[in-house]
Parts: structure tokens; C-alpha cells; sequence
């Protein structure tokens, strides 16, 4: 069996939300603060990393 992974977001803001995008098969909404010296963050939900626009391609 083969274990997709998580995924990976894209974000403007250093404050987020993440409902686990899947409508009714989502997760309760969570916020998020990117960390601004890290420049991203992982759901504790659905596992997904969201990292901030000016940290894309650098994490």
C-alpha cells in the first residue's frame, strides 16, 4: 500500500486557515501562524504544509 503525501500549499498571509479542503470530508477549521523564520507550517489535521509566498522554493 502506498501512502500519498501530504499536501502542499502555497499561501499570501503569515495567517491562514485550513479546513482540510474536502468539503464535508474535511476537518474542523483550524488557524494557522507561519512562522516568519521558518516560512511554513504543517495542519496538525490533515498533514498538509503550507508555506508562505516569499519562502516558495526555498523550503
Amino acid at each position: 500500500m502506498v501512502t500519498k503525501a501530504p499536501e502542499t500549499r502555497i499561501a499570501d498571509s503569515y495567517r491562514i486557515a485550513c479546513d482540510g479542503g474536502e468539503g464535508a470530508l474535511g476537518h474542523p477549521r483550524v488557524w494557522l501562524w507561519i512562522p516568519r523564520e521558518t516560512g511554513w507550517v504543517e495542519c496538525p489535521y490533515c498533514d498538509a504544509r503550507i508555506i508562505h509566498r516569499d519562502f516558495e522554493g526555498k523550503v
